[in-house]
């Protein structure tokens, strides 16, 4: 078992990105939904924690709150226009600042609240207070750019965080795997030419950003081959994610040798999920975990910090992140997933699984491994 902080805000589940039908907002053909209807809901997160609450997995770790991202450190990230122009629309009473991109009025505060839980996650396991830690941040962060929000993400949470932790002087080389079915572009656009963070998305090809696949771009200036993209084919499941997990994920890891490993944790890659069309399953998580924990033990003290990204499936979210937990935390509780058994049956047949293994074998070679 592993000293394991789990930092969450009650603020972030009062983000707001109005009235839609998954991503539609509502009006002309858009029927208004009983519950908001956006995809990006509270409730998911919400069902996550209280999962955890009711399965005594969160009495075992330490769960914290943290103080908002200082305007130090959005500037670190952001530009000066982006941050005025966010918080004087959320002063009002919201807006849209990018490609799908909504939020409420209030909302640049709650960013900055995500931005602090997943700078303090970091931080304290660099500095020695946890072993490994999980921030529940909403709103998300992988897709914002410095200059432009974007699918959801408002404040680039992790870029915050590992420029704080650069600033404190507490790490220098900082592994980001982002397994979230979309591509962590904005991850990937703030640290393009940084060799010191390397960014791996595995993520489902052209889906978004739209028709983006990205298996060409290493990085630019010194940071080429600080960034590595693995688009999957849609319909992968649990045995092509472990494949690409052992054939990529793993070997960049122990080539970069990182000072901490960081997840950007979406779980939108699951077998229901309403804006992905991939099939993982929470024991997919729960495996992929362990890998990086085994790899994170031998080359950086198990210093491993997840950041919470997409997911969008109510029902089984809670499932698949309660499996992140656990595997951060080094512990096994009583829950069963009942929706295991059929989303097992649903799996890819042999045929599929071969076909989407050699895909990926095919994709590793052309990244040199």
């Amino acid at each position: 078992m592993r000293n394991t902080a789990f930092y969450m805000s009650e603020a972030c589940f009062w983000h707001t990105t109005g009235e839609a039908a998954l991503t539609a907002p509502v009006g002309g053909w858009i029927q208004p939904m009983a519950a908001g209807g956006h995809a990006e809901s509270p409730e998911s997160k919400r069902r996550m924690r209280n999962l955890m609450e009711v399965s005594g997995l969160m009495k075992q770790l330490d769960a914290r709150d943290a103080a908002p991202a200082s305007a130090a450190e959005l500037a670190a990230v952001h530009t000066a226009d982006y941050l005025a122009n966010f918080k004087a629309l959320s002063d009002e009473r919201g807006g849209m600042l990018g490609v799908s991109a909504p939020f409420g009025r209030g909302s640049f505060e709650i960013a900055c609240q995500a931005a602090g839980l997943a700078r303090d996650a970091v931080l304290g396991v660099l500095s020695g207070t946890h072993d490994t830690a999980y921030a529940l941040t909403r709103p998300p962060g992988h897709h914002c750019l410095a200059d432009q929000g974007m699918g959801f993400c408002l404040l680039s949470n992790i870029s915050i965080a590992i420029e704080a932790a650069r600033a404190a002087g507490a790490a220098s080389r900082f592994f980001v795997l982002d397994w979230d079915v979309h591509h962590g572009n904005g991850t990937q656009s703030i640290f393009h030419a940084d060799p010191d963070v390397h960014t791996l998305s595995l993520h489902q090809a052209n889906l978004f950003p739209t028709g983006y696949t990205g298996l060409d771009d290493r990085g630019i200036g010194k940071g080429v081959g600080a960034n590595t993209n693995l688009p999957l084919p849609s319909g992968c499941g649990h045995e092509a994610y472990l494949h690409a997990m052992q054939r990529v994920a793993l070997p960049l890891i122990h080539e970069f040798q990182p000072d901490i490993i960081i997840i950007a944790n979406g779980l939108d890659a699951s077998h229901v999920d309403p804006l992905g069309r991939m099939a993982c399953l929470s024991s997919t998580y729960a495996e992929m975990t362990g890998m990086v924990m085994t790899a994170a033990d031998a080359l950086c003290g198990g210093r491993v910090v997840a950041i919470h990204e997409g997911g969008y499936s109510e029902a089984y979210v809670p499932f698949c992140g309660h499996r992140v937990v656990e595997g951060l935390a080094g512990i096994d509780t009583d829950l069963v997933d009942p929706f295991l058994p059929k989303f097992i049956e649903q799996q890819p047949d042999a045929a599929q699984i071969n076909w989407q293994c050699a895909m990926i074998d095919t994709m590793a070679e052309a990244l040199g491994l």
